[in-house]
């Protein structure tokens, strides 16, 4: 049976329950870097989003490199008016489809299986959790500047520059923490025509999922950026 989009506020843990029932990749391509989003992470990016900035509800949204749907089925849940899901992965689109259909979205979003480099458009908000660059350098500035040109506001994770244990102590404490941005995002941010409204850090556990992982789990801290794509004219 079919969610209906939401039009009020909902609590967190709802939308947690939701945002569980979307599958993940099942082989997930390292060289992609396919991490899946955590439910904690997804519910704080998308709660944030919705009912602090006002940037989901009644909104076109887009979501790049999407996976398996978790962001842009998060979107249409708290009641985006359309969402778009792009990923190269051809297995994840599908994957992403299923999921839709199965949850009652299923005329609400579209997916697409395609480069993020060729959307084209114009979307209210945009929503991403791209490659950190890790495996392919510079992979996450060809996701900021897609996003920039194609939308107004911008939500979209990345690696935490710093590794200090003190704050990771402190963030233990808080799901979100204000911080500053990493200059060298906000000088890319800025030359794509956008600006950095805020940063919050939060804790990322990740899993075991590849070859190379020691550990059945790593925590690291990852940085949500809202971003602002300036009006020219103003």
């Amino acid at each position: 049976m079919g969610t209906p989009a939401q039009k009020r506020l909902i609590r967190k843990l709802n939308l947690e329950r939701f945002l569980s029932q979307i599958k993940p990749h099942p082989s997930p391509n390292l060289r992609l870097e396919q991490y899946t989003t955590p439910e904690s992470v997804a519910a704080s990016m998308l709660y944030l989003a919705a009912y602090t900035y006002g940037d989901i509800i009644d909104k076109r949204v887009l979501d790049l490199g999407c996976g398996t749907g978790r962001l842009a089925l998060g979107c249409a849940f708290l009641g985006a008016e359309s969402v778009v899901g792009v990923d190269i992965d051809k297995l994840a689109i599908k994957l992403a489809a299923e999921n839709s259909s199965l949850l009652g979205f299923k005329t609400k979003v579209d997916w697409i299986a395609g480069d993020v480099t060729a959307v084209t458009g114009k979307f209210d908000t945009v929503l991403q959790n791209p490659p950190f660059g890790v495996q392919k350098r510079g992979a996450d500035r060809l996701f900021l500047e897609k996003a920039l040109q194609v939308g107004g506001k911008v939500y979209s994770l990345h690696n935490h520059p710093f590794d200090d244990g003190a704050f990771v102590n402190r963030l233990k404490h808080s799901v979100l923490l204000q911080v500053a941005p990493s200059p060298f995002i906000a000088r890319f941010v800025e030359k794509c025509g956008g600006i950095i409204e805020a940063v919050y850090a939060m804790p990322l556990s990740i899993p075991r999922m590849f070859d190379f992982h020691t550990k059945t789990k790593s925590d690291v801290i990852i940085d949500l950026y809202i971003i602002r794509k300036v009006d020219k004219a103003s």
